[in-house]
Formats: structure tokens, C-alpha cells, sequence
């Protein structure tokens, strides 16, 4: 399956890795933006070197750390540079042919980080209140009982 074919994220994996991580999820997220924007940004510098040895260990890193949150499209993409530059390795070559999918990681990246923050940190469901009247429950005013 190529990356292209891949769902951005599987929201059943993403809620096991939050169920799963409990009170360190919120942490480890943002470990994984950290880390992420750092690994993107190596392989970028790799590319823009065409050294191919240097881009095998952060697109290793960020496959890792993108399956364990179900960003399957983004841990796809970074498999595909990891195992096209470590052929470029054995073989001693350019990785000039990553050139698409090198542009294409950064927005995938932005994506599935702005897909894994909405599903982290869902809006609040509130009811609309009709205008000029205050929801059942509450205090009709600061320091006085309703």
C-alpha cells in the first residue's frame, strides 16, 4: 500500500494509545510534536544534502513514534524515505527520488498534528442557552442562590 492510500490517522488506534497512556498522553503528544518537527526537519537538511545516511535515522524515529499515535499515512511516509535511503546507502546513491514525498512530509506532519490535537482536546458540547435567560442550575447572580 503506498503512502498515498494510507488514512491520515486511524481514530480507533489513536483513542487504544490514549486510553493506553492515560495521565501521559497529553506529555507524550507533545513529545511526539517535538520530536516530530525535529525528525521533519532533519530529513529535510538530509535531502537538501543528499546524504542518505542521514536521513535514515529520524524518518526511522518519526515511523515509530507516528504508529504508536495510528498517524498511519505519516509513519507510511517515513518508512518509504527509511527504506529508500538505506538501499541509496548499500548501493551508494543520491536519494534524488524521495523528492516528492520529502516536499510532501512537513504538510502531512502539520495535518496529522492538527487532526491529533482536535481529537485530544475535543470543543465542549454545550447546549445553546436562549438568549436572555440563564441555563437551568445556576447561580442567578455572583453570591446570590437561584
Amino acid at each position: 500500500m503506498s503512502y498515498d492510500d494510507a488514512e491520515l490517522v486511524n481514530r480507533r488506534e489513536f483513542a487504544r494509545a490514549r486510553s493506553e497512556l492515560g495521565a501521559a498522553f497529553m506529555r507524550i503528544l507533545g513529545y511526539f510534536r517535538e520530536d516530530g518537527e525535529k525528525a521533519v526537519s532533519l530529513i529535510e537538511q538530509a535531502f537538501r544534502n543528499r546524504s542518505a545516511a542521514a536521513l535514515v535515522g529520524p524518518a526511522h524515529k518519526l515511523k515509530g513514534e507516528s504508529a504508536q499515535f495510528g498517524a498511519h499515512r505519516l509513519s507510511a511516509m517515513a518508512e518509504r524515505i527509511e527504506m529508500v535511503a538505506r538501499r541509496c546507502v548499500e548501493c551508494h546513491e543520491s536519494p534524488e527520488e524521495l523528492i516528492e514525498i520529502v516536499v510532501a512530509l512537513r504538510r502531512c506532519f502539520s495535518e496529522t498534528l492538527m487532526l491529533l490535537d482536535g481529537e485530544a482536546n475535543p470543543p465542549a458540547m454545550r447546549r445553546p442557552v436562549p438568549f436572555g435567560r440563564r441555563p437551568t442550575g445556576t447561580a442567578s447572580g455572583f453570591g446570590r442562590a437561584g
